[in-house]
């Protein structure tokens, strides 16, 4: 389950990589890659809580589920700042980006057994 998790977040990734490079060039994020984002995202979370509520996950697992939460929740302020047709502030964007880079290694030690 949380190999799927961590194939999820991974495409999810590739369009955050996106994204990020339309802010960079201080243009709008087109809305569809946004949603899928967003959407890539919260399957992923789902993934793992459902792991965690059914299965169990180790505190290394746990520990990625806490700051992919933290992750998602800077989302949802960029998301905002989206929908008033802004463009996000890049110290915010990166730091969105690297809360969810250190989740994801975190849960892919997790996943491999480094943690």
């Amino acid at each position: 389950m949380l190999t799927y998790a961590l194939i999820i977040f991974a495409i999810g990734a590739l369009g955050g990589l996106y994204l990020a490079s339309h802010v960079l060039r201080e243009k709008l994020a087109p809305w569809p890659v946004s949603l899928l984002h967003a959407a890539l995202g919260a399957i992923g979370l789902l993934l793992v809580i459902y792991a965690a509520l059914t299965h169990g996950i180790s505190h290394a697992a746990l520990t990625a589920l806490i700051i992919l939460i933290v992750a998602a929740l800077g989302g949802f302020y960029l998301a905002s700042i989206h929908l008033r047709s802004a463009i996000a502030p890049k110290p915010v964007v990166f730091v969105h980006a690297g809360v969810a880079i250190i989740g994801f290694l975190t849960l892919l030690g997790a996943v491999t057994g480094i943690f």
